[in-house]
Formats: C-alpha cells, structure tokens, sequence
C-alpha cells in the first residue's frame, strides 16, 4: 500500500501541475500529503508477520518497514527544504517533484528486494530519476554534472548486471532465497579457490553497488555531481541514495553470503580494504576545498568509509548482531546530520548567492541560528559527544573491535580526527572571522520547520537514542529472502 499511494501522488502532482498557474506551492503540500498517508500505511502494517510478495520478488519485513519510515520522512524533509529553491525553475515544478517520489518508489524497492530482477529495476529506477534531477537546472555546471552521472551510472550499472549474471549462472536461481540453498552446498573453510567464480560474481557486484554509495575506488562522480547539482538534489543524493544503497548491500550480502564463513570473511576483507582507503582519501581531500558543497561530497565519501567499516564487521562475524545495528544507527545519524548541514546551506547560499566557504564569513554574527544549525550538523559529523555522530562512531568503532578487527577501528578513529580539520575550519569562518557583508538569510516556513526537525533530531538521537535503537534491533533481527 505504501508504494502504491507514492506512485499514484507523484501522478497527481503531475496533473495538477498542468491546472496551476500562478502558485505551483500547492505541488509541494500535495507531495507532503501522499507521504503522510505513505507513512500511516506503513506503522499501520508495521506489526504484520514478515511475509513474500508477488512470487517472492520482494520482502515484506521489520527490516523493509524500517527503511519503508526511513525514507519517506527523508523525503518529506527534501522536498519541505525545496520549497524556497523550486522558485528557481521557471517550469517544471511538477515534474521536479514528481521525480523526487519516483526515486523514494525506487529506493523504498531496493530495501525490500528478494530478488536479483527487482534489484535492478529498482536501482534503475532510482538511477533514472536522480539523472534527470541532477541537471534539471539546465545550465553549464548542471549539465555537465549530469552527463558525467549518466555515463559513470551506465558503466556501474553494467558491472552490477554482469556480477548478478555471474551469481545466476552459478546458482541458477534470481530469488535471494534460491541463492543462498546454493551457497550452503559449497564446502566450507575451504581456500578461495573452491569458489572464485562465485566470489568474481561477488566482486563485480560491490564493484555496482559501490558507485551507488561512494565508495572509494567509485566515487570519482561524487565532488562535481554535488557541485553542479540543484543544493536540494545534492542533499538527496548524499542521504537518501546512499542509505538506499546500504540497505541494499546489507540485505544481500548478510542474507545470502554470509553461508560458509570463509565465503563471507573473503568480501568483508575486500569491504574492509575499501573502507580504509575510503575513509583516508576522502577526508584527506575534503580539507582544501573552498566550496562548501564540494567539501561535504568528500565528507560523504568519507563516511561511505565509516558505514563499510559496519559492513566489514557484518560480513567477519555475521552471527553478531553488532554490525548490523551499527550501520543502520550510523545511517540515520549521517543523514539526519547531513540533512541540517545542507538545509542550512541551501537557506544561507540563497540570500548569499554564493556555496563558498569564504562566503560564511561573520555568519554567526548575521544569522546566529542557521550558523548555529550549521555549527550543530557540523560537530555531529565529526563524531562529537553528545550529539548523534558520536554515538554512531562508538557503534561502528565497537562492532569492528567484537568482529576481531581492531586494525580497521584505528584506522576509523584517526580519520576521525582528520575530518575535524575542515568541519571546524567551517565553524571557525563562521564563528570567528569579521563578516563581509550583512546579508540576511530569509527562509520560508516549510524550511525553518525542515532545519529545526533535523536538528532536533541529531541532539534527540545523541542523548536519548533508545526509541531508535530498538527500532533499528528489530529491523536488524527479522530481515528474510
């Protein structure tokens, strides 16, 4: 029912879009309505036992329903944010958000998923949408940063499809849950080459998946696409996209490649390589960056790294639930986080026209409570206590160390203290430089409500985090194939 009132309100934002002539606000509060009735459908089936749908291609579950709520307040919040920014757009406003509910439809899909067909389809349809989103401004930057998304998309795209092809011709089976009574036939503790094929397969799809989320080495896309892309559109990719991605990943590889151990121990090793490297590179580049969006897009591939840390530890001691509660924390902590940072900066970049670091100087002495927003998002980022960053790095540094992998914890908590370096060099503009000029940062009421929920939220799931941890165990317990 929920994916069924997404899809018939982004058809009704379409036709009504063709009857409004003057105000196209109304589009916005139409969207915001189909996800509230999108959200009371899901907590009213939120106690069904898990159960298939249609032939066992997706999965009804506490894990599905979690990321069900996940995204469409995510998506509530993005377009809540977009009210002010759509005024850019002469036309198309319809189409805008329309396409912003075609990529919540998808990404709703891939955290269900039983089966390699719908994982593609979903993934495209996500894919599909965020391209056209992208360049939807139309001018130099956006274009290109669409084009150059298209043609890395296509190319991650086929290297998912060949590792899911490979996956088949061994198993013989699509369906999850045929994958796996193949995989428990292989012998176990045996060395690599008992199951190279199957492992290449493997590859090829982290290879996919790993654009989808930023990993390091498939993040080259990441700084221009955020640069060029409506700020918005930015923010959608950074935390909606990305938490779709990991709800994907976990889903496939703890349900079905975690049977022998010496299977699952072999990704998570290559998951834990990743992880490092990604950690390193994209703090160490995000630190001489001048433009605020394309700081956070190295922070984001950043913390692609911390999540793969969670990933690491699933797939080195699948029998803890550790891991899974910890990606799933860090995932709502990085985006409710993210989420504050990029309202702020869509509010402040508006009345100052500019997404320059330089351009936020002597904020905090102009616009105290969005630099303030902005200083809160910031410091959560960074992991500090007692806001909901921080806990999520004690979770992943805590599921590293029980998964015997205390060598990548290290790794994790010196970057830490690297992307402290340019969080703070951000804070310390605001904060602590003259102000260039007094500009006043105006913002409508759909935003100011979007800024103070998400920053709300990083202080509530710091301190008292426990309505969402319980949440997050029972998604992580009952996730079926």
């Amino acid at each position: 029912m929920p994916e069924i009132i997404i899809l018939i309100t982004a058809i009704l934002v379409i036709i009504t879009d063709l009857f409004l002539t003057k105000s196209k606000r109304y589009l916005a509060y139409l969207s915001l309505l189909g996800l509230a009735a999108a959200a009371v459908a899901t907590a009213l089936n939120w106690n069904n036992p898990p159960e298939m749908a249609f032939g066992g291609m997706l999965a009804l579950d506490s894990y599905s329903s979690f990321f069900r709520i996940l995204f469409i307040c995510l998506s509530g919040l993005v377009i809540m944010a977009s009210t002010d920014y759509v005024t850019k757009f002469k036309r198309f406003q319809g189409e805008y958000y329309a396409l912003v509910l075609f990529a919540l439809l998808g990404m709703i899909m891939m955290a269900s998923t039983a089966n390699l067909i719908t994982m593609y389809l979903s993934l495209e349809l996500t894919g599909l949408s965020f391209y056209v989103l992208v360049g939807f401004l139309k001018d130099q930057n956006s274009t290109e940063s669409a084009l150059k998304y298209l043609l890395l998309g296509g190319v991650a795209s086929a290297m998912l499809v060949f590792g899911l092809v490979i996956i088949y011709g061994f198993s013989g089976e699509t369906n999850l849950g045929g994958i796996v009574n193949y995989i428990q036939t292989l012998p176990s503790g045996t060395d690599i080459t008992t199951h190279a094929g199957l492992l290449l397969g493997i590859i090829l799809t982290i290879t996919g998946l790993g654009f989808k989320v930023a990993a390091v080495p498939f993040q080259f896309w990441v700084p221009d696409v955020y640069q060029g892309s409506p700020t918005p559109i930015t923010l959608y990719l950074s935390i909606a996209s990305k938490a779709a991605g990991f709800a994907l990943f976990l889903r496939l590889f703890y349900t079905v490649f975690t049977d022998p151990l010496a299977l699952s121990q072999e990704w998570a090793l290559i998951i834990a390589i990743l992880a490092a490297v990604g950690m390193t590179l994209g703090n160490v580049l995000a630190i001489p960056q001048k433009n605020i969006k394309r700081m956070l897009g190295y922070s984001s591939i950043a913390h692609a790294g911390y999540i793969l840390v969670a990933l690491a530890a699933v797939g080195n001691a699948p029998e803890l639930a550790d891991g899974r509660i910890s990606l799933l924390f860090y995932l709502v902590a990085f985006a409710v986080s993210d989420l504050a940072a990029f309202i702020s900066i869509i509010a402040i970049s508006r009345s100052t026209g500019s997404d320059e670091i330089s351009s936020y100087e002597g904020l905090a002495k102009t616009n105290p409570v969005y630099a303030s927003a902005l200083t809160l998002a910031l410091l959560s980022l960074t992991g500090f206590p007692p806001l909901a960053g921080f806990l999520a790095k004690y979770y992943i540094f805590s599921a590293s160390v029980q998964a015997d992998m205390l060598w990548l914890m290290i790794i994790a908590a010196v970057n830490t203290v690297i992307s402290a370096v340019f969080y703070f060099n951000v804070i310390r503009v605001m904060w602590l430089r003259p102000a260039r000029q007094d500009v006043r940062v105006l913002a409508s009421w759909p935003l100011k409500l979007a800024l103070g929920i998400s920053g709300l939220a990083v202080l509530i799931f710091g301190i008292v985090p426990e309505t969402l941890l319980n949440l997050i165990e029972k998604a992580a317990e009952l996730i079926i194939h």
